[in-house]
Formats: C-alpha cells, structure tokens, sequence
C-alpha cells in the first residue's frame, strides 16, 4: 500500500476501506449488555452528532458518479457505509444508556443544504468541515468519557475519521491542482475560515458536553482550527497522502 502519491489512483484507498470492512467485522461490535450510564448533557450532544452522521450519502455518490472514476466511486461507498456504521454505533450507545436517537437537528440540516449547493469540490470541503470538527469531538469523547463503552465507541469512530481526512484531501488536492496557486490558496483560506465558524457554533451548542469532558469550549475551537492548517496545505499544494492514518493528536 503506497503513503504518498497516486499510486494506482483510488484502487489503494478501495483495499484500505475493504480491508477496514473485514477488520470490523471480525472484530464484532462492543459490549452493548455493560450499558453505559450517559450523563444528560452527553446524551443531547451524542444525540445530535447521530442525526449528523446517519444519512444515505446519495448525493455525494452521485456526484462520485459522475466524476467517472469507478475506483473512486466505489471508495466513496465504502466510505459512506463507514458513516452509516457510526450512527448505528451511536444510536446503540445511546440505547445502551437508556436514550433515544433525534429525528433531525438543524445543525445538520444546514450542513447538508450547503454541501448540495453545487459539484463535487463544494461537497468535500463543507464534508472536511464536518469531518475535522468531528476529530476533536470523538477524541474528546474518548478521552474525557467516565464510561469504558463510551470511550470504545468514540475509539473506533476517531480511528475511522482520521483515515477519511486524508482520503478528502487527496481528492480535493487534484481537484484545485489545476487553478493557480494563489486561488488554491484562497479557496483554503476560505474552508479555513468557515471551519472555524463551524467550531465555535459547535463549541456553543456543545459547550455543557464539552465541559463534562474536560474540554473548554476556547481549546476545542482553538485546537480544531490549529489542526486544520496541515491539511488546507495538502489541499492546495499536494500531494495528498494515500492510505495511512493520521496521528491522534492531530
């Protein structure tokens, strides 16, 4: 499996997926029978990064489609059922404490508006907001969780994460690599600054979780927008990293 470079395009990324895919399976899921006592205020925040991550993904394979690229769209399945996989986890979780899922929450909705707006390129870089905010959420979750299971699951869903963000960036790379480099520049300036409104509103919205996991609302959005410097560099100026997971930390 290649770390850098193309490669053979998206067929690297497709064996990783699928190599994910059985890992998990023979792994099973968690102990769901421990139950996990969920304070309030981690119940509401679990509750609306579940509606967050359920969903069919059906405009974003279409849009993969239409790319025409069959490696390409067939990573992105894999990866939408990856996603699909954290809103089981999460709606298991949260019945493991007693608690049910969220229909909707307009966090989500606004989210998913704009991702439609326009072609592939808008999709993955209102996603990458998504998915870098979730980075420092689940690794809060996992560190700061009094509960084992909570941990687990926040584990698991952070591992999967931290693989995607360099499989968006790799896409996203060559799709600027043909503007020049000072609109490459601006386009990541602009995901940047979006990103970091998109912190503070979470910050906001989940600020009582936050601080039951020992996170202030200022160092998720301060350490969320740090972390993102790295990756707006591998957009606009590639190339991309292939298959290999990005440091917890990050």
């Amino acid at each position: 499996m290649i770390k850098n470079g193309h490669g053979d395009g998206y067929e690297d990324w497709v064996r990783d997926f699928e190599a994910e895919r059985e890992r998990r399976a023979a792994l099973g899921d968690p102990g769901w029978e421990r139950g996990a006592p969920l304070p309030a205020e981690i119940v509401r925040s679990l509750q609306k990064f579940q509606v967050g991550e359920d969903g069919d993904g059906s405009a974003l394979i279409g849009k993969a489609d239409r790319a025409g690229d069959a490696a390409y769209s067939r990573a992105i399945r894999l990866f939408v059922a990856e996603e699909q996989n954290h809103a089981r986890l999460l709606a298991l979780l949260l019945a493991a404490g007693g608690a049910g899922t969220l229909p909707g929450h307009w966090s989500d909705a606004a989210f998913v508006r704009l991702r439609r707006l326009l072609g592939l390129r808008v999709e993955l870089l209102v996603l990458m907001v998504a998915e870098v905010v979730a980075l420092r959420y689940y690794r809060a979750v996992r560190d700061g969780a009094a509960d084992p299971l909570v941990s687990e699951v926040a584990g698991r869903i952070l591992a999967d994460e931290e693989r995607h963000v360099p499989f968006h960036c790799l896409r996203l790379a060559e799709g600027l690599a043909g503007l020049p480099r000072p609109a490459r520049r601006a386009v990541t300036g602009g995901w940047r600054v979006l990103l970091l409104g998109a912190a503070v509103v979470v910050a906001a919205d989940h600020g009582p979780a936050l601080r039951a996991l020992g996170v202030s609302r200022r160092s998720f959005v301060r350490e969320t927008f740090r972390s993102s410097a790295a990756m707006a560099r591998a957009m606009a100026d590639g190339p991309a990293a292939g298959p290999v997971r990005t440091p917890a930390g990050v």
